[in-house]
């Protein structure tokens, strides 16, 4: 966490990898070109930073960072969705970008502690919950059991894949994927399911009383998982979102983000489902 005076101050950061995921989804792996900056920087898993590509302007990206990362060294993995994001997709390393945060709320590590810990995601939706899974896998011990879902439209445009194979082979550690238009299984690694990632919640098997919930994704599937865990009779308190909105700041100021009352930038991406249910409900908000 950088000072909250420099909250407006875009860093240099370097790229030290550029990583290209698939066509249209890459990763830039950084590190601040000040050795002061570098050191001071953390964030917390489901944070984000601002993204600056010098002369074309900056998006809110999710932090990814990896089980063995230097300090001050992290990741974003960017899909291409329009001029900006097309533009760093250009990239290649040893270019600098400007890097403004962390902001925003984080998964609930702490909370999770001594209970059972289900993540759903959908698309690239896993970025922003690779940081929360691996501080759980790095004090195993203090958590229950760990269920990994993940869903893709087709297996030809997974990435992470090496990752997924890791964690699947830790201790009490299950990595569940869900395609609609693939062969189901991948490499013969492990068993896909043909279907929604919503279609293995009834076959977890854990204790609902004593579980953590954490998705990450498109927002009807989000909705879908969070009624389905209800269904199964979870708090809405343990399941938690992360919500996405055009955040154009990352500080509260430019309202492009307000849900409701809500700032997403400030007060959340991350909500329990009992405190951004009802806003979902709402058509078009």
């Amino acid at each position: 966490m950088l000072p909250d005076s420099d909250i407006y101050t875009p860093y240099a950061a370097k790229i030290v990898e550029f990583i290209q995921e698939q066509q249209d989804i890459f990763t830039l792996r950084l590190q601040f070109t000040n050795a002061e900056i570098a050191a001071k920087y953390s964030f917390k898993p489901g944070q984000f930073n601002m993204v600056y590509m010098f002369g074309v302007g900056e998006i809110a990206i999710s932090i990814v960072n990896e089980h063995n990362f230097t300090p001050g060294m992290f990741e974003h993995t960017i899909q291409v969705v329009g001029r900006l994001t097309n533009g760093m997709n250009k990239l290649t390393t040893g270019d600098i970008i400007g890097i403004r945060g962390p902001f925003g709320s984080s998964w609930p590590i702490e909370i999770a502690k001594g209970k059972n810990v289900i993540m759903v995601s959908g698309g690239l939706g896993n970025a922003p919950l690779v940081a929360a899974t691996e501080e759980i896998l790095r004090n195993r011990s203090a958590y229950g059991s760990l269920h990994v879902i993940h869903g893709i439209r087709s297996s030809d445009l997974l990435i992470y894949d090496q990752m997924y194979e890791r964690w699947n082979n830790s201790v009490d550690t299950r990595v569940m994927m869900a395609t609609s238009h693939a062969n189901p299984i991948e490499n013969g690694k492990w068993l896909w399911k043909k279907g929604m990632v919503t279609d293995y919640i009834p076959e977890l098997q854990v204790d609902t009383a004593n579980s953590i919930v954490m998705t990450v994704g498109p927002e009807p599937m989000m909705k879908a998982v969070a009624e389905g865990f209800v269904a199964q009779g979870m708090n809405p308190e343990n399941i938690y979102l992360s919500l996405e909105r055009s955040m154009k700041c990352g500080i509260g100021h430019c309202g492009h983000c307000q849900l409701g009352a809500q700032f997403i930038c400030k007060d959340g991406p991350i909500y329990p489902y009992s405190v951004c249910a009802h806003l979902l409900a709402i058509k078009g908000l």
